[in-house]
């Protein structure tokens, strides 16, 4: 029984002094586990925006970062600095920065950056923008991961366009899309320089010729022709209209070339008859009266027709006072004398004119031709007075 109850206690005794023990080194690793995380720093960590509070044995800021896998790149805003040492309630920003495509002036390259905005963006390139630069998409446009930002610089060119010349605002792009982002709308005929295929530089002279093609329509009068008929029954010499004539009128169709509101060409590309011209008809006399041997005293007419009679003086410009035979008009003033053809009257003839009266053929004229005759007066008042008309004259043998 004694034996028993010693075994019993024993065994007690061991259990007891287990569970003792046990319950020493729980207390103690728990203590440890405490002391450890009691030794921890508290560090608030804002990732691209994101806040989180953490605690750490990390010694410096890049140890932070590398626990949770995260590599910094220059281009990333970081703050403080990857060497800072880690201290209790210390506040850590990291932002990752994005890759873009940065094309300026037709010149491309990858960016990365941590900037808001394409205008954040360009101001950390040192690209200033003025109003004319083309900048796409929008100063105000969200960074994006993968972005392409073009940024092209407003230069002066010179613009002709319908022969007005300004100076405007363009960027390198083609002569195409200036003249659409110009508003400008070339017509089927218009011509331009350069091509629209050509890039435009600062050395680009821009010139747009307006060309139209339009039809002028003109009418014009048509001259009647003159036929003449022989007449026997009229004395030669002598003319009758039998029939005036009159114009007719034609429309001509021009095709007119205009460049910058100006005609360059015309070409007559039709012609219509509105109105035929009718022919005006002169009856010329043929009759020959045949040679008269008429007494008058001691005189014969040997011949006489009609003719047209003008005036002249010794004194009219260029007249040298002398006939053609020699007769000094200017100092025998009252002499009858006329100017012939001597084709029709012979020089030296006497004849009759009616009107004037008896006369000598003495003189010709570079006007007096065919069945003209111009009789001489002392005063050109006479001259005047006598003018011009159709007389019959006899020549006397």
């Amino acid at each position: 029984m004694l034996n028993n109850m010693k075994d019993l206690f024993a065994g007690s005794l061991k259990k007891n002094l287990a569970v003792t023990a046990g319950s020493l080194i729980a207390f103690s690793a728990t203590t440890g586990v405490a002391a450890y995380e009691l030794t921890k720093e508290s560090v608030t960590l804002t990732l691209n925006g994101k806040k989180q509070e953490i605690r750490t044995h990390a010694d410096t800021v890049a140890d932070v970062l590398a626990e949770r896998n995260i590599q910094v790149r220059s281009e990333d805003y970081l703050f403080p600095s990857k060497n800072t040492p880690v201290t209790d309630d210390l506040k850590i920003v990291w932002e990752a920065s994005k890759p873009v495509k940065l094309t300026v002036n037709g010149t491309a390259k990858k960016v990365w950056t941590t900037a808001k905005t394409v205008r954040d963006l360009l101001i950390t390139q040192q690209i200033t923008v003025n109003e004319h630069d083309r900048v796409s998409p929008s100063l105000d446009a969200k960074i994006q991961k993968g972005m392409d930002i073009t940024f092209d610089k407003a230069f002066q060119i010179k613009l002709n366009v319908g022969g007005q010349e300004q100076r405007v605002w363009a960027t390198s792009t083609t002569v195409a899309d200036f003249l659409k982002q110009q508003k400008i709308t070339l017509n089927e005929l218009d011509r331009i320089e350069p091509s629209l295929n050509e890039m435009v530089n600062e050395n680009t002279v821009i010139k747009v010729t307006r060309v139209e093609k339009v039809t002028d329509v003109v009418e014009e009068p048509v001259n009647f022709a003159v036929v003449t008929k022989k007449d026997s029954q009229l004395p030669k010499g002598e003319q009758r209209v039998i029939s005036p004539g009159e114009q007719g009128l034609v429309s001509k169709h021009y095709e007119v070339i205009l460049e910058n509101g100006k005609e360059v060409s015309r070409k007559l590309v039709k012609t219509e008859t509105i109105k035929q011209s009718k022919d005006r008809i002169v009856a010329v006399g043929t009759k020959v009266n045949s040679p008269q041997m008429v007494s008058r005293g001691n005189e014969t007419v040997s011949q006489e027709f009609y003719v047209t009679a003008t005036a002249y003086t010794a004194n009219c410009g260029g007249c040298s006072g002398r006939t053609r035979t020699g007769i000094n008009l200017r100092s025998n003033p009252n002499m009858k004398v006329i100017a012939v053809d001597p084709r029709i009257i012979p020089l030296g003839s006497k004849v009759y004119v009616e009107g004037y009266g008896y006369a000598v053929a003495a003189d010709t004229g570079s006007a007096i031709r065919g069945y003209k005759i111009d009789v001489f007066f002392p005063e050109k008042s006479s001259a005047f007075q006598w003018g011009r008309k159709r007389v019959k004259v006899k020549i006397i043998k």
